[in-house]
């Protein structure tokens, strides 16, 4: 959940994913070539956080078009945009920005009914009745609003403190209503919407921790009593500082496992470059190893508009070029950027797959294929995450970046391919206790 003005934060977590298994990193000739797309293709939404402020900047809308099929309204739904007098509600901002999502097929997700932040200024001197009958009538009137246009709702949002304690946050809610008045928003929200899915939804639960332990158990009683919740939100803000946590996966697993949907509903990375782009690609990995997560949401379409815009941290840079973090989400995601990289609409895709696993290091395997017209050379970025190191190569030339992350492998030798051929290569990683998958780039064929 991010505010106008959100304070920093530290995500207690540290480590990398975890990968196994075949990863098909790139797409075939005929691949999806944008993020929504190519997420639908595995079942998925590749989604983002709208400003109905921005809707009438033309790059900042075509971007947004082209690329995603999920919208959450950034500000727009939230408790002092559209009920800042009390049982007056002003949903104009927030209609625009459903009307968009709508006229172009996207999906929107509600965001959000009951937070401790944001709040209109009426809301501080209520009493505990007055607050409680305040809360089920604005999730009922909104929801009410919606009904049949929003795909899932983020009924309750940041319940719970941050720190080792797992306890709840405190907050107008919790302080007067006590710890019932989640069921009891989540009872409501059912009864206003059965056809929304009601999540609960918050940050720094994306790895096992007291947070996301206390979340769990939450969900986990929810559930066997029958309390109406559907799906968990992990927002997933991540830095060099609080990178993606190396139980990312399990994690969203073992919700999953309580027989309920997760989505991750914040996403955004600080960095740039190959180091940004490994970070997406384990996240997008992660998401898609787990049947039930329901797709991924980044926080923003471009960078100059994230509330985190000097740490460069979305997909699309301030003048909306794609960055190398977007080839690596839309690689993961199985769709093709189309790898023109010559004359002739030459074009090529490379798949990878581990074929080889020991205990201190694995194998992986690039096929390269080229598209509809023969080509007479490829080149393939491969990126591997510090401290994982590349020990030995095969049936390629590898040249390296500074960091000695990023290997680019060209052919040893004549790199002709006839249309629809393919040649693979090979390279041996030293995990050094990180067994992540390597991020594949983009084919570029000449």
């Amino acid at each position: 959940m991010r505010s106008r003005a959100r304070r920093a934060f530290a995500l207690a977590t540290a480590g990398v994913l975890t990968a196994a298994g075949v990863l098909s990193l790139a797409g075939t000739a005929d691949a999806a070539t944008t993020l929504g797309a190519s997420a639908a293709a595995k079942g998925r939404y590749f989604g983002t956080a709208v400003a109905a402020g921005h809707l009438g900047e033309s790059a900042y809308a075509s971007t947004l078009d082209t690329e995603f099929n999920m919208v959450t309204p950034e500000n727009e739904m939230k408790w002092d945009a559209v009920e800042g007098t009390r049982n007056s509600f002003s949903f104009g901002s927030a209609d625009q920005i459903v009307s968009h999502a709508q006229g172009k097929g996207m999906r929107v997700r509600g965001h959000t009914l009951v937070w401790h932040s944001q709040l209109p200024g009426w809301f501080g001197g209520l009493g505990a009745d007055d607050l409680r009958s305040a809360m089920n009538n604005h999730i009922t009137k909104v929801m009410d609003h919606y009904k049949g246009k929003i795909y899932a709702w983020d009924v309750v949002n940041e319940a719970y403190q941050d720190g080792g304690s797992g306890a709840r946050r405190s907050s107008p809610f919790q302080d007067k209503l006590g710890s019932g008045y989640i069921e009891e928003a989540f009872r409501t929200a059912r009864t206003a919407d059965p056809g929304a899915k009601l999540c609960y939804n918050d940050y720094n639960t994306d790895g096992q921790n007291a947070k996301s332990n206390a979340v769990y158990a939450m969900v986990k009683d929810f559930k066997q009593r029958g309390v109406p919740i559907d799906c968990v939100g992990f927002q997933s803000h991540f830095n060099s500082n609080s990178p993606v946590p190396g139980d990312y996966q399990a994690n969203l697993q073992r919700f999953a496992d309580l027989g309920v949907d997760v989505q991750i509903t914040e996403l955004d990375i600080e960095g740039s470059g190959s180091a940004q782009a490994a970070s997406y690609t384990k996240v997008v990995n992660a998401c898609l190893a787990v049947s039930r997560c329901a797709g991924m949401t980044v926080w923003g379409v471009t960078d100059k508009y994230s509330w985190r815009s000097s740490g460069t941290p979305l997909l699309f840079d301030g003048d909306y070029g794609k960055k190398p973090a977007y080839t690596a989400v839309l690689a993961a995601l199985g769709g093709s950027g189309g790898g023109d990289g010559g004359t002739g609409g030459a074009t090529c895709t490379a798949t990878y797959a581990r074929t080889d696993t020991w205990g201190d290091r694995f194998n992986g395997q690039v096929t390269v294929r080229a598209g509809s017209s023969a080509i007479s050379g490829w080149t393939v970025p491969v990126t591997v995450t510090s401290p994982q190191k590349v020990s030995t190569t095969w049936n390629g030339t590898p040249s390296w970046d500074s960091s000695g992350n990023v290997m680019t492998m060209r052919p040893n030798g004549n790199g002709n391919l006839a249309a629809g051929a393919s040649v693979s290569f090979g390279f041996t990683v030293m995990t050094n206790g990180n067994t992540s998958a390597p991020a594949i780039g983009a084919c570029t064929a000449s």
